[in-house]
């Protein structure tokens, strides 16, 4: 069962589609955030093979953040939209918005 601190507003009353929408953002997040923790403890260790463990954990991390990102994109035309609009690109990132107008 959902608790209260997972879900703004009521469980039972979302479809699935909206909940597993909200599962994957929460995945993203989740990720990055190990990301970053893992980012900062291999920087910060004197310790040669704990840095490399560390390194490819942030990695392994980084990929699974993707893999949610990629499954919010095919279920969101607007994650779509603005992917296929600012990923990949080279340049200023603010004058592709310009841009894409």
């Amino acid at each position: 069962m959902a608790t209260s601190a997972e879900w703004h507003e009521d469980y039972n009353k979302m479809s699935d589609a909206s909940r597993n929408f909200s599962r994957a953002i929460k995945s993203v997040q989740e990720e990055l955030e190990a990301v970053d923790w893992y980012n900062q403890r291999a920087e910060q260790t004197s310790d040669k093979q704990l840095k490399k463990i560390l390194e490819h954990n942030r990695d392994e991390e980084i990929e699974h953040a993707v893999m949610a990102l990629e499954w919010l994109r095919r279920k969101n035309k607007k994650f779509d939209e603005h992917m296929k609009t600012y990923l990949f690109t080279t340049g200023d990132i603010l004058s592709i918005e310009e841009k894409a107008k």
